[in-house]
């Protein structure tokens, strides 16, 4: 999953970017409409367990079209998984605390035993301390680690979690010294601090160190060189680090090419921002290499999706398939168990669309994920992803 950096802070990119019997009737509360995949018209569940999804369905702008995509992969879930033991009970936040806040006390009352959601991080701080108080556990999909923690599990793609991957990659390869070259953003500044980590520990150097501007490409121009330089003026550097994505690489990969910086020279080494439709068109970036999910999981939820709604989900809506295919995968467990913190953080984690994944004690996700090349043609997977956390090296 191509990760964001923040599902809360750029909306933009969201818009960019736009769960084992039949289930039966979701959508009946705040906002919702009836029926299931291919089922119009199922208005009621036999379903014991009452799982709660908290989305912005009447938010402002852009939001309400990601709400109804979210709510769609968690029906498509219950109905790939064709488990009765699960309802799912959709509730409207309205993109706001206070909706959130009274959407969670609406679930509390309800008897739902976890809680799915909400997208935004003010919504998961209204949210919180009602679920908290009720001893129900949340899984919500927004990526400021800030709210994570005290029963709240963030299974979004959290910025900087896939750097060691690709460090422990590059390093398999032989490359030992870096050059990073950087955007002057907060992504920029965790994934940077992630990379030194990683660097570190594997006891390889960072030779060059370079940041940009991500929003003015004419001051992309001056740390391009200063890279360029460095490399062409001796300094040994195996792999350059570019942890930037679909709004600066197609104005930073010709000026790379322009400084004679192709992976052709020095091997590129990205992050999961690179993982978007047609980064193959930036030539100076084809055989870079990058983490990410293994393509093929949400190749085949995209045509599932489709099929059954007529449109192409935003990326985000495999977080929400996911959430709740870890509910139903759950629910056979005795209540009181079921969603305990135990098997909510189990260390053998859960398989989904996005591959392997599991939930730490504090909050945050541990993903297994694979190593992609940039081809023209696509992406193509030279490392694969995990099977297991017990045979990954590195996440």
């Amino acid at each position: 999953m191509r990760s964001t950096f923040s599902i809360d802070h750029h909306l933009g990119a969201i818009r960019l970017l736009l769960a084992t019997l039949a289930v039966a009737a979701l959508l009946t509360a705040c906002g919702g409409g009836g029926g299931g995949p291919g089922s119009p018209g199922i208005t009621g569940s036999t379903g014991s367990v009452k799982v709660a999804l908290l989305l912005p369905i009447t938010a402002s702008g852009a939001t309400p079209a990601i709400a109804k995509a979210l709510k769609q992969a968690a029906e498509l879930a219950l109905f790939d998984f064709d488990n009765p033991n699960v309802t799912l009970v959709p509730k409207d936040t309205r993109g706001t605390p206070d909706g959130a806040r009274a959407a969670a006390e609406s679930a509390v009352r309800d008897g739902a035993e976890l809680i799915i959601g909400p997208l935004f991080a003010q919504e998961v701080t209204g949210a919180a301390p009602v679920a908290r108080q009720a001893g129900i556990p949340m899984i919500a999909f927004s990526s400021d680690e800030k709210v994570a923690g005290n029963g709240v599990y963030l299974l979004s793609f959290l910025a900087g979690r896939d750097v060691p991957r690709i460090v422990s990659f590059a390093m398999s390869r032989g490359k030992r010294s870096f050059a990073e070259l950087v955007p002057q953003s907060p992504y920029g500044r965790i994934a940077e601090a992630a990379f030194g980590r990683a660097v570190s520990a594997g006891s390889g150097q960072i030779a060059v160190n370079a940041a940009f501007p991500p929003d003015d490409s004419n001051a992309m121009l001056g740390p391009v060189r200063q890279v360029g330089n460095a490399i062409k003026g001796g300094q040994p550097v195996d792999a350059l680090f570019v942890p930037a994505g679909r709004d600066e690489l197609p104005s930073l990969a010709p000026l790379l090419a322009s400084a004679d910086l192709t992976s052709a020279r020095v091997q590129f080494i990205g992050t999961g921002q690179w993982d978007y439709p047609n980064i193959g068109s930036e030539k100076a970036l084809v055989g870079g290499w990058y983490p990410a999910p293994d393509p093929k999981g949400w190749s085949g939820f995209t045509q599932r999706y489709a099929k059954t709604y007529g449109a192409v989900p935003p990326r985000l809506a495999s977080l929400a398939y996911d959430a709740v295919s870890l509910a139903v995968s759950l629910s056979q467990n005795p209540q009181g168990e079921r969603y305990a913190s135990a098997q909510l953080t189990r260390s053998s984690g859960f398989a989904g669309i996005d591959g392997l994944f599991r939930l730490l004690p504090d909050g945050t996700c541990e993903r297994g994920l694979a190593i992609l090349e940039v081809r023209e043609g696509g992406p193509v997977v030279i490392d694969p992803a995990p099977s297991s956390f017990a045979t990954a090296s590195s996440y």
